[in-house]
Formats: C-alpha cells, sequence, structure tokens
C-alpha cells in the first residue's frame, strides 16, 4: 500500500497523530478512536494493523498490554514527495515569521 492510502484514512491520521508524542496502548489508542469517530473495538484494530503492516507504526508487547508508536522512517516517503512543493509555502511560512517577528519587536518599543 502506498503511503498516502494508508494516510488517506482519516482514523489512521489520528492514530499516527495521538502515538506521535510517545507510545499507547492498543486500549488508549481505541478508547479515544473510538470516542472521536463513533468506529467499533474490531475497526480500531484493523487501522492499527494497517498501520503497523505498512511500516508506520511499532507494536511491542508490554505483559498483556500492546504498545504503539510511529515509525518515523515510513514518513520518509511522504516527506520527499512533499518535497518538491515546499517551495510553494516556504516563502509565504518566512514571510509571515517575519511579520511576527516585526510585530514582537514593535511591542516591545511601546
Amino acid at each position: 500500500m502506498h503511503a498516502f492510502d494508508v494516510l488517506g484514512d482519516p482514523v489512521r491520521r489520528r492514530i499516527l497523530e495521538l502515538i506521535a508524542d510517545g507510545e499507547l496502548s492498543a486500549g488508549e489508542v481505541t478508547a479515544t478512536v473510538r470516542e472521536e469517530f463513533g468506529i467499533s473495538q474490531p475497526a480500531v484494530s484493523q487501522h492499527l494493523k494497517v498501520l503497523r503492516e505498512n511500516g508506520f507504526a511499532t507494536v511491542r508487547a508490554v505483559g498483556t498490554r500492546r504498545l504503539y508508536a510511529v515509525r518515523p522512517e515510513a514518513l520518509q516517503e511522504v516527506d520527499v514527495w512533499l518535497d518538491r512543493f515546499r517551495r510553494f509555502w516556504t516563502p509565504h511560512l518566512d514571510a509571515l515569521a517575519t511579520e511576527i517577528a516585526r510585530g514582537k519587536r514593535e511591542r516591545r518599543q511601546r
């Protein structure tokens, strides 16, 4: 499955957001996703499986718990693809940073 096929699903994107800050148990992921998307536990498990099988997430067993974490290497394919488009937004972000700095400087001078 191509990276964008995996990331095209909002549930899988949300799971990646949840585990991006550190490991979470399958139960913690499931509880949040069920609450936000109203899907069943087996459906969440299927999304976790897709992320695992396509290299976006790792899982490790700790006793009876399964802890999930992001595999950043899988996101490199997306980063490489996005690289050709960065030229469209980088100048705008640089200009925004300049305006923010200018605003802070003006507030300090008052």
